[in-house]
């Protein structure tokens, strides 16, 4: 039985290593952290500086009380790296602490809140805490599993062989997060390069896009009864993807882009060249990673009913493939337009019209979500606008979770 299960948790670390974005990996890891013990709920946090950050959290009592489709929310907040907490503790000391009632803790230098409890009308009793850590033991981040159940359901504590291999687990999962954290951290860098044409292409735009992407296909693909392997692989790729949809802007001039005045006409084709630029960055590997950044970059200014830009082009070249009339590209319109190019077409223009810029102030929420709305059939797959506006409240929270560090 224990080398049984020794060998699931290498067979399930084997597994959680072709995840490559941090937030689906840190999610995948909370989730199987949790089955190994099973625990009830359970949250993360990751180091920053002298802080914890929370970051996620999953709690399966709570989401029972969710209609169906739904997801618990929860607000962003960060924790000292103190010995008040659990938490923080553990992060000081490097220890993984259990405690089989978090209500009755005594003779410790740290407490266990009860607010969220409270507020969320949970109990969390017991709790065990684990520091992950990478090779030189430096502290990545916390993790806190909640509630172990026996087999009948019945809350217990957490007993010996699941403090041995959760800790087993969470060190070969903080490996996997540090090379997650470098694969976040070299798409930001190039990111970067693109803020530096276009200030409006900030880390926390680019996560939040990425974030909302990753919903509406989510809840999209259940709709349409995929097989879950499916959907956590695209979810995967795509966040990654939507994260690098306006790349192709460092291929534009700063004098255009920066430019106070409206574009001529000209200048308009050269912005729109972008598209195809970004697109050409991921023409010589064939991964699925390249084929949905490509997919994302040529086509996130497609619009449904076939008014958008670039059509059909040579994305090498960007010579016209096919051509209207008038010689102009012909348009792509409705299906024809790649999903994650419709998806992230939502999902950027509701973060612009949402977010404050220095040549622009936010629109009102109702007006942003009118706008979005008349736009449905026209810009938007009408599907898709139904899907952004079922998970709306999830896509709220994102919008807390990755603030602007400067407005």
């Amino acid at each position: 039985m224990a080398n049984q299960r020794l060998k699931d948790i290498i067979k399930l670390s084997s597994e959680i290593n072709t995840v490559q974005d941090l937030d689906i990996l840190l999610e995948r890891i909370l989730h199987e952290t949790r089955r190994i013990a099973n625990a009830d709920a359970g949250t993360i946090y990751i180091r920053n500086q002298d802080y914890l950050v929370f970051t996620h959290a999953q709690n399966d009592t709570l989401s029972s009380r969710l209609p169906e489709g739904k997801k618990l929310i929860y607000s962003t907040f960060q924790l000292p790296i103190t010995e008040k907490s659990l938490a923080g503790y553990s992060a000081m000391t490097g220890e993984t602490i259990v405690e089989d009632n978090v209500y009755a803790i005594e003779g410790k230098p740290y407490t266990f809140g009860k607010s969220y409890d409270e507020k969320a009308g949970y109990r969390t009793r017991s709790m065990m805490t684990i520091p992950m850590k990478n090779e030189r033991n430096d502290i990545l981040g916390v993790m806190q599993i909640i509630n172990a159940r026996d087999c009948g359901g019945l809350i217990v504590p957490f007993d010996d062989d699941d403090m041995l291999y959760v800790n087993h687990f969470a060190g070969m999962a903080s490996m996997i997060i540090q090379k997650a954290q470098m694969t976040r951290a070299l798409l930001l860098r190039m990111i970067q390069m693109s803020e530096m044409r276009d200030p409006r292409e900030t880390g926390a735009h680019v996560n939040r896009v990425a974030s909302y992407s990753v919903e509406i296909y989510e809840l999209w693909a259940k709709h349409k009864g995929l097989p879950d392997r499916e959907i956590q692989v695209n979810r995967d790729i795509l966040r990654m993807a939507a994260m690098l949809h306006d790349i192709g802007k460092v291929a534009i001039s700063d004098l255009i882009l920066k430019k106070p005045a409206r574009f001529s006409r000209e200048e308009f084709e050269i912005i729109k060249s972008h598209t195809w630029q970004g697109a050409k960055i991921f023409m010589e590997s064939q991964s699925a990673f390249d084929e949905a950044a490509r997919d994302v970059a040529v086509s996130h200014h497609e619009n449904w009913d076939g008014t958008g830009y670039p059509g059909h082009i040579d994305i090498v070249t960007g010579e016209i493939l096919h051509k209207d009339s008038e010689g102009n590209p012909l348009p792509l319109k409705g299906e024809e337009i790649p999903l994650f190019g419709r998806i992230t077409a939502i999902a950027d223009v509701y973060d612009a019209l949402s977010s404050k810029r220095v040549y622009k102030e936010s629109w009102n929420e109702e007006d942003v979500y009118n706008e979005i709305r008349c736009l449905s059939g026209k810009k938007f797959d009408p599907d898709l606008v139904d899907v952004f506006f079922e998970c709306l409240d999830v896509i709220k929270s994102i919008r807390e979770k990755y603030p602007e560090t400067e407005e």
